[in-house]
């Protein structure tokens, strides 16, 4: 126990004691009293008390603890007193001095606090809330990554592409539609004239026979005006992309002038030369 860490040692002293676990905020009396006993023992464990002895000490300041509450000074110090005596067999001689001069340092001299914090009832106000924390993602390694100004520039060169390819599907789907579309006002315009022209052939067959005409001409425009607008957009994004390629960002760290690569060839064929 006195081997371990301060707050490893207070839990393992509060599962000796079979204490149930409890916040040290909320229940400060506990944590206080925990606090003194652990001090206690490893107090008594530092100046080489036997293990009987350390006991004692641990079972001591828990005792004054409990026993003190509400006395005055006097009347703690006669507690102290009478609690060294009765122990005093247990304890080698001079321990109980020990003991002794330890407990009126620690709990005498702050005995009015001890009293203020174990006495009285505390008004507690406090409040928790559940937070969710999102860690970020793991970064790639520092040889994949590249300068700000590039990956910008690729990720518009990706935007121009992908916003390209949704077009095409788009005009694909949309003429695909529009054809349906034709179709069925086709179909029906057929059964129009199935109707008609059992019913009153003649000038009414002719009027007919030129709205489903006049139909079909209507579907076809809508398609090539669908079509040439989307044609368009996607020039649009082709020049754009276009305008991207030609002007792209100066790498960092930025290459080496046509003169220095000169000095540095030289240099290298000179070196060779000496070889």
């Amino acid at each position: 126990l006195a081997l371990l860490f301060t707050e490893e040692g207070r839990q393992c002293l509060r599962a000796l004691l079979r204490w149930k676990e409890f916040d040290d905020v909320g229940d400060l009396r506990r944590s206080i009293e925990l606090d003194s006993i652990y001090s206690s023992i490893v107090f008594a464990v530092e100046k080489g008390l036997s293990w009987p002895a350390v006991v004692e000490a641990g079972k001591l300041a828990e005792e004054l603890l409990n026993d003190t509450k509400g006395l005055s000074v006097s009347q703690a110090i006669c507690v102290l007193r009478d609690k060294l005596v009765a122990c005093e067999p247990k304890l080698s001689p001079f321990k109980p001095c020990v003991l002794c001069e330890y407990f009126y340092h620690t709990l005498i001299r702050h005995y009015q606090l001890y009293q203020f914090v174990l006495c009285r009832e505390r008004d507690v106000d406090q409040t928790s809330a559940h937070l969710e924390i999102c860690v970020p993602p793991q970064p790639l390694p520092l040889t994949t990554g590249v300068d700000a100004e590039v990956w910008h520039y690729q990720q518009q060169l990706a935007a121009l592409s992908a916003a390209e390819v949704q077009k095409r599907t788009n005009m694909l789907l949309l003429r695909e539609t529009l054809h349906r579309e034709r179709e069925h006002m086709l179909q029906r315009a057929y059964h129009d004239l199935i109707a008609t022209s059992q019913a009153c052939p003649g000038p009414h067959l002719l009027q007919q026979q030129i709205s489903m005409i006049g139909t079909q001409i209507q579907a076809l425009r809508e398609i090539l005006q669908t079509e040439i607008q989307t044609t368009f957009e996607i020039l649009d994004l082709r020049l754009q992309k276009r305008a991207l390629i030609l002007n792209p960002p100066v790498p960092y760290p930025p290459p080496p002038l046509l003169e220095e690569r000169a000095k540095k060839s030289t240099k290298a064929q000179l070196q060779k030369k000496k070889k």
